[in-house]
């Protein structure tokens, strides 16, 4: 019905390159653990490379010579191999890439810390982070974005067993910290503390965004509407704020203060896993920041509230939002892709 189709294409392209990359979350975000196992997943992140992304998959042995002990420890009670998958579009000029780290935890029980039984069903949306890095990815690629990006993704499963990490341990992450396992649900912080050390210490990104299902407390404080985003760059903040709300993806500034990190003191170790309730969402980010180098701007997303609804909303049905794809994709737009 248009009279000029080609110019509706080429206008159109850009949109439903993002449709594309919501539904790929949403559909990753729905599906059950015993289909989205970590190797599954990690071969739907391999088959991306038919859009033109470059893709790389780290196995259990590779992790181990790198030192992600943390990652490593949230995964050994499961038969289930943890891998972390290495995703790049080089689609702009020599700069350094953005960094989007996603966290996968394809079925969390809480590990030996288990989790009650009633909603646990739910926890096949624990890898909701890694499904919007997956679904960022792939709208770049789809809309040959002119910029450099790098999605690095954790896939584990934490599981109780008799190989599984205890409360009461102490592990070394990939920088060197130690860290007291205080409860083992609070799982996702040492996947993240080690991934994100390594995207800094192999791509020297010019920003880093992570994105965790991390906390019931953000869920507490914002409920389903917004997302908790946290950082330690107002600059880079803020264009993640504008982008999020041009996109109609609720998101609030949550604070950070050294004053935090005092709840998150072990007599053991560097530190603990957990703070406490109070502030539970806030000592959580605080712990990632200490893996987040002086000379990186960083925002840390935490999606546990909006990345599934137990209800229709106006831009997503019943279940798996997709939220975060679409505002990634214009703060990549306006802030890193060249004019």
């Amino acid at each position: 019905m248009a009279s000029k189709p080609d110019e509706v294409a080429a206008a159109a392209a850009p949109l439903l390159a993002a449709a594309e990359g919501v539904f790929l979350t949403r559909t990753l975000v729905n599906e059950p653990s015993n289909i989205l196992t970590t190797e599954e997943f990690a071969a739907r992140l391999a088959a991306m490379r038919d859009l033109g992304l470059e893709v790389e998959v780290l196995d259990e042995a590779e992790l181990e010579a790198l030192g992600m002990r943390a990652l490593l420890a949230v995964g050994q009670g499961s038969d289930s191999p943890t891998k972390v998958a290495v995703v790049q579009w080089n689609g702009g000029g020599d700069e350094a890439p953005l960094a989007l780290v996603g966290k996968g935890v394809v079925f969390d029980t809480g590990g030996i810390s288990l989790k009650p039984a009633s909603g646990m069903e739910e926890m096949t949306m624990d890898m909701g982070g890694a499904g919007v890095v997956a679904g960022v990815m792939h709208t770049l690629a789809r809309r040959g974005a002119k910029a450099n990006v790098v999605g690095l993704i954790g896939l584990v499963e934490n599981m109780p067993d008799g190989r599984a990490q205890r409360p009461g341990d102490v592990v070394r992450t990939m920088k060197g910290d130690t860290v007291e396992v205080i409860n083992t649900d609070a799982e996702g912080r040492l996947l993240l503390c080690d991934v994100m050390w390594y995207a800094q210490e192999r791509f020297k990104p010019a920003g880093m965004v992570d994105l965790a299902t991390l906390t019931g407390a953000i869920i507490v404080g914002l409920g389903h509407e917004k997302a908790g985003v946290f950082s330690n760059d107002d600059g880079f903040a803020g264009g993640f704020l504008k982008a999020a709300e041009a996109e109609g993806e609720g998101a609030w500034r949550m604070p950070l203060a050294p004053a935090y990190d005092k709840l998150l003191k072990s007599t053991v170790a560097d530190m603990k896993n957990v703070g406490g309730r109070p502030a539970g969402s806030i000592t959580a980010a605080q712990f990632l920041q200490r893996f987040v180098k002086e000379d990186c701007p960083w925002i840390h997303l935490d999606i546990a509230g909006v990345a599934r609804v137990s209800e229709e909303t106006d831009l997503a049905p019943k279940g798996a939002t997709g939220w975060g794809v679409r505002a990634l994709d214009r703060f990549i737009r306006d802030a890193y892709e060249a004019q």
